[in-house]
């Protein structure tokens, strides 16, 4: 999975704004927490959910358990907006 093309992010002091670029259905900006602008820069390049798992328990002290689903969260919230493009 990867961040969709149509979509770009922009870091004003210590936030982190998605915006669709393009004809994306989605038209509104999504502000991220640090965790979710994490998980978003992971997007960036081609990667997996493990992957960001794994990346994720590296950056922050918590359990695997509580890691993977915050993630899984905020992938279901990118997927809901269109943002996510995922190969077959």
């Amino acid at each position: 999975m990867k961040l969709r093309e149509g979509f770009m992010t922009q870091d004003i002091d210590d936030t982190q704004f998605l915006v669709p670029v393009g004809a994306e259905h989605f038209s509104g900006v999504v502000r991220s927490n640090p965790t979710a602008a994490f998980i978003v820069n992971c997007l960036k390049e081609e990667t997996t959910l493990e992957g960001i798992v794994d990346a994720m328990c590296l950056k922050y002290d918590a359990p695997r358990a509580t890691i993977r689903a915050d993630v899984e969260k905020i992938l279901e919230t990118l997927r809901g907006i269109g943002a996510i493009e995922e190969q077959a």
